[in-house]
């Protein structure tokens, strides 16, 4: 049989959309374009609201962490910085011993607690240099209260009520108001203990 003698095979050719044949159906360009528009808007809105939640808990989580910290830490051994001190107004005199301190902060109140050990003549001078003097110290008086001293681990009044002595130096705002109470069990040595608050 030659190929001369072969049956003719009809070609078949595809068909187009939309006539009932079988060929694939092809997206329209504009439906395209509208799918596509739509997830870089979900993109561009979901993605950044995702990391500033993100951020927020991380930040909130951070916030509560440092300030558990320092809740638990207490006094800190050793002299606020200069700046603490200024804004506080707590000039501690020099060669004073057993310094320690503690800062709390919120967006209503700041507190800065200090204690140290000084000389008769050194609680003249840090008295004075507040803009008070001793003559404003009452004696059997705690000035600081039970729950700010607890916030330190602070026993103040326990033993004889002459031994302390204690004062509140205010400020007209914005400086700081200051409770300070003195401990005088060692009379050449007395330590003091001062809760210098300020509010905006």
């Amino acid at each position: 049989m030659t190929m001369a003698d072969r049956p003719a095979v009809p070609r078949q050719t595809p068909s187009a959309p939309g006539d009932g044949g079988e060929g694939p159906q092809r997206t329209p360009p504009s439906t395209r374009r509208r799918v596509l528009t739509l997830i870089i808007v979900v993109l561009l809105i979901g993605i950044p609201a995702g990391y500033l939640a993100i951020s927020a808990n991380q930040s909130r989580d951070s916030g509560k962490d440092k300030e558990g910290k320092a809740a638990a830490t207490g006094l800190t051994e050793g002299w606020p910085s200069r700046v603490s001190r200024r804004i506080y107004d707590v000039p501690i005199p020099a060669y004073s011993a057993d310094v320690a301190s503690y800062e709390s902060n919120s967006w209503k109140i700041s507190k800065l607690y200090v204690q140290f050990v000084t000389s008769q003549d050194g609680l003249d001078q840090f008295l004075g240099r507040i803009g008070t003097s001793r003559s404003s110290l009452e004696q059997g008086k705690v000035t600081i209260s039970t729950k700010e001293a607890a916030t330190v681990g602070w026993q103040l009044g326990a033993g004889e009520k002459s031994k302390w002595a204690g004062t509140v130096h205010k400020h007209p705002k914005p400086q700081p108001v200051q409770d300070i109470t003195v401990d005088f069990a060692n009379k050449a040595h007395p330590k003091v203990y001062v809760v210098s608050t300020v509010t905006p």
